[in-house]
């Protein structure tokens, strides 16, 4: 079945979140599937499974006024066509234009001076909010832009007239607010996008992690030779030469030499580590010292950080359900308040019986102070702030609603194995029981969990390597949380694994207390109990959880006094033992469907909890069916109260969004009635809607540094 890939566009001229509304709505409108629209990543994302070409989705979207950059060569626009550009050009002409307001009796009091001043800002406001406020307003999704354009127009038009029409007369003249709505939008928008942007720098601090060239190393008449090579260049089987202070160029494995690696930066680990020949490196990672050679194992797009980058830019387009709120605010929003201008003019003009002039002025006034910016920026900059702090610190959060279902979150679900334990296990009381020798029985033990990635067969693995040698088979059956079934080039069968395994092959067992047992040909042949540790901070993560009101319980395929041993020794009350990855899977359905639920797990057979479970939680030393089941992958080794950190900032993201939403709301609320009293003019108006929107992206920066 043929999977139909996502197409990402780079937008430009988006000057707040409405515009993403209204782009947003046209692809949906033309057929496309999965959209989403960032305003603050500045990017459009959809699947298209219909007949539409490109071209004609990026004329839709230009049609709105905004520009789609197909080539990023291309991306850069001249200084005048910028925020900031458009925002200089136009504050000397506003300046000069409110210094008649000082010197009343100058040439400044001219109209036609103060025509003369206007009317490039004016025309400049056009250029910048003209053709997007027409094409949303015909799109049905009228944005931020639509409000300055009728305000700042409005306010030149009637100037215009008056100047015509009572050319002796200063009562109808408003060409400085006409400019200084303009000028202060410009200043706010500019002012905006630098501080959105400082929410968004988890992608460009992570891509700043990848060095741009590389010490190829290659053969020339029989003599090594090194030359430096882009990034981009490097292949999987490259030799590579890295020496101090450089950052590793690719995943890899050193073939020659040895160094001291920092990994802080992709696995929050912050000691460096011994890194010698066999012994695998990440890119952007950092030689602190030593000197080695690399095989490049991966390409530039499979390696860890280019999978790290990846799910954080998912995350980040990922919209959580609390949007949605600011979402339908933000689409009758603008509507509402330009029936709120005119209700605002009628009133102050036919009722109270003010003049047409202060009536304008009002009605203007309620046109630019309202902002239904702040409401869509509420949650996608404190997503983005939340998202960058986790990838930072080593937890990689697979989309905003993992976070916010993640904060619903009362019940918690542990796996034993190399979860709670360390999974470092040993085999104690090996028990021979048929004519194989002690080291025969290693042997075998070693070569048919080699085929394995569960926790307790890498630990095993790890431990028996150097006392055995590697037996082929022909074989190997994993039958997911019993053990693996072989078969060698003699036609030998072999069965290593619980006495479950054992029991579903009509096997008769001689002791039962064993936790491993080997079987050739059908008859048994060894067991073994193991021996496992459990995590110096897990018995801290199981009360830090208990503080916040969590029900902790104990998910497991080990036997029932081995979980209720450490269940114990950890202060976890509720324990479901020896359970099969069905099972697993049945429990967890059975309690989510009235509870929201985590589970933390680390093996193949707790994919298909990991999966269930509203949360999954993956460790990084997980089985890879694992990190692809669950929703939040820790990639710090040994560290489980990241556990609690990542449910603690995932609260936290949740507050914030919902203060900024609060903040929003109370604005407009508040703001806009004030301005229908007429108690604001217009010019203090749009300052005061350009700094709604600060605080919202200032409040969610706050995120990325303060104790949560």
């Amino acid at each position: 079945m043929n999977t139909i890939e996502k197409t990402i566009l780079d937008i430009e001229g988006m000057d707040c979140s409405s515009c993403a509304v209204s782009i947003e709505k046209k692809l949906n409108e033309r057929g496309l599937k999965n959209v989403s629209v960032s305003f603050p990543n500045a990017e459009a994302v959809f699947t298209n499974d219909s007949n539409l070409s490109l071209s004609s989705i990026v004329t839709d979207i230009e049609s709105l006024g905004y520009k789609v950059i197909l080539d990023q060569n291309k991306g850069n626009k001249v200084w005048y066509q910028t925020t900031a550009g458009r925002f200089y050009l136009t504050l000397p002409f506003s300046t000069v234009l409110l210094l008649h307001m000082v010197f009343p009796d100058s040439f400044l009091g001219n109209h036609w001076v103060q025509l003369f001043l206007c009317l490039p800002v004016f025309i400049i406001g056009w250029i910048s909010f003209g053709k997007s406020s027409i094409a949303s307003t015909l799109n049905g999704t009228p944005n931020m832009d639509v409000l300055i354009l009728l305000g700042s127009s409005a306010a030149f038009v009637y100037s215009l007239l008056g100047m015509l029409l009572m050319p002796h007369s200063h009562q109808m003249l408003f060409f400085e607010t006409t400019s200084t709505i303009i000028t202060l939008v410009l200043l706010g928008n500019l002012i905006e996008q630098n501080t959105v942007q400082q929410t968004t720098t988890a992608i460009k601090d992570l891509a700043q992690l990848q060095p741009q060239t590389a010490q190829k190393v290659f053969l020339f008449l029989g003599e090594e030779k090194t030359e430096s090579i882009s990034f981009k260049e490097i292949k999987p089987g490259d030799i590579l030469l890295v020496n101090t202070g450089d950052k590793i160029p690719a995943d890899g494995e050193i073939i020659w030499g040895l160094g001291t690696v920092n990994e802080s930066m992709i696995i929050g680990e912050t000691m460096p580590v011994e890194r010698i020949i066999i012994g695998k490196v990440l890119a952007g990672t950092i030689l602190v010292q030593g000197t080695f050679k690399m095989r490049v194992t991966k390409s530039n797009e499979d390696s860890a950080l280019a999978h790290i980058i990846a799910l954080v830019k998912e995350a980040q387009r990922n919209k959580p359900e609390i949007q949605k709120l600011g979402d339908k605010v933000s689409n009758i929003f603008v509507p509402s308040v330009v029936i709120i201008s005119i209700i605002t003019f009628l009133i102050t003009y036919f009722v109270i019986e003010k003049s047409f002039a202060t009536s304008l002025i009002n009605a203007i006034a309620v046109l630019v102070i309202s902002c239904p910016c702040a409401m869509g920026l509420a949650t996608p900059t404190a997503v983005m702030a939340g998202l960058g702090r986790a990838s930072k610190n080593g937890m990689l959060i697979k989309g905003a609603t993992t976070m916010e279902t993640l904060s619903k979150a009362k019940i918690i679900f542990f796996d034993k194995t190399g979860t709670l334990t360390k999974g470092n296990f040993v085999i104690e009381n090996l028990k021979i029981q048929g004519q194989l020798s002690m080291q025969e029985v290693k042997d075998i033990i070693f070569s048919i969990e080699s085929h394995s990635s569960h926790p307790i067969a890498k630990a095993l693995c790890h431990n028996l390597k150097p006392e055995t040698k590697a037996k082929k088979f022909t074989e190997i059956i994993e039958h997911k949380g019993l053990g693996l079934e072989a078969k060698d080039e003699l036609g030998s069968t072999y069965l290593l694994g619980s006495k479950s395994l054992l029991h579903d092959h009509n096997i008769e067992i001689d002791e039962t207390n064993f936790d491993i047992y080997l079987c050739v040909n059908g008859k048994q042949n060894a067991a073994f109990k193991i021996a496992d540790e459990v995590k110096e901070d897990a018995k801290l993560l199981i009360q830090k959880l208990k503080a916040l009101n969590f029900e902790v319980v104990m998910l497991s395929g080990d036997k029932k006094e081995k979980c209720e041993s450490v269940a114990a020794a950890l202060g976890i009350q509720k324990v479901f033992s020896e359970q099969l990855p069905a099972q697993k899977l049945e429990i967890l359905r059975n309690y989510g469907s009235t509870q929201t639920t985590v589970m933390v797990g680390d093996g193949i057979n707790d994919a298909p909890a990991l999966s269930a479970a509203h949360v999954g939680i993956s460790l990084s030393s997980a089985s890879e069916a694992a990190i692809n089941a669950a929703q939040v992958v820790l990639i710090k080794p040994q560290q489980m109260m990241d556990v609690f950190e990542v449910i603690k900032l995932s609260k936290a993201t949740m507050q914030t969004i919902k203060q900024n939403l609060f903040w929003a709301f109370l604005y407009n609320i508040v703001a806009i009635p004030i301005a229908a009293a007429g108690f604001l003019s217009p010019m203090i108006g749009a300052l005061s809607m350009a700094f709604s929107d600060v605080i919202v992206v200032g409040n969610s920066i706050r995120l990325k540094f303060r104790k949560v």
